[in-house]
């Protein structure tokens, strides 16, 4: 395997960069799911039947809680990306630590805000509006909670291996992945919270 010095160590080999190039076609894939749910939640968003509104369950408390966390979260898995660049595995593994910290506060919140959804009653069956509005929040939360393992493994080989070409490259597709679900998060938060509770 040879390596470029010149490139960062994630970028280091040809497979390495190739490993990301179909990441990134990966993630657009991703982002078509996501188009779909969010076309399909602004096409039922009205259609509240007999069930509560958006502006009757959105609390803004709860939601900026999450997206303090959430953002915090992208700004401490760039930290971490930056701290293997130059190749301070124990400052790397400490804010890959603190994202996951982030990501499983940001959790527990959704997990919360959906129990509450249920006990006043505005469950997946209760209208298009909430099942669009559950499966659109449920899948971006099925999404963290899947990062969530999937750093905890990065984290346990970068401890094992230490930094290399290899791991360097896993660590930076996973920040990708976490920057990508930000990215969704701030979509849910400006155009499903934001614009509901109006």
């Amino acid at each position: 395997m040879k390596i470029d010095n010149s490139l960062p160590l994630e970028y280091s080999t040809d497979e390495n960069s190739n490993k990301i190039l179909g990441f990134w076609i990966f993630l657009g894939a991703e982002i078509m799911l996501f188009a779909t749910l969010f076309s399909a939640y602004f096409t039922l968003v009205d259609r509240t039947g007999t069930g509560p509104t958006g502006a009757e369950i959105f609390e803004i408390t709860p939601v900026l809680i999450e997206t303090i966390l959430l953002l915090t979260s992208s700004f401490t898995i760039g930290l971490g990306i930056h701290a293997m660049r130059i190749g301070n595995k124990k400052a790397m593994l400490a804010f890959f630590t603190i994202t996951l910290l982030l990501g499983l506060g940001f959790l527990s919140f959704e997990i919360f805000e959906f129990v509450h959804y249920v006990h006043i009653g505005a469950g997946l069956q209760t209208s298009a509006f909430t099942a669009a509005l559950l499966t659109t929040l449920g899948t971006h939360g099925a999404h963290v909670t899947f990062g969530l393992f999937w750093g905890l493994f990065i984290i346990l080989q970068v401890k094992k291996r230490g930094l290399t070409p290899e791991t360097a490259n896993k660590s930076f597709i996973f920040s990708l992945y976490w920057h990508f679900l930000d990215v969704v998060w701030i979509f849910i938060f400006s155009f499903v919270y934001l614009k509901g509770m109006m």
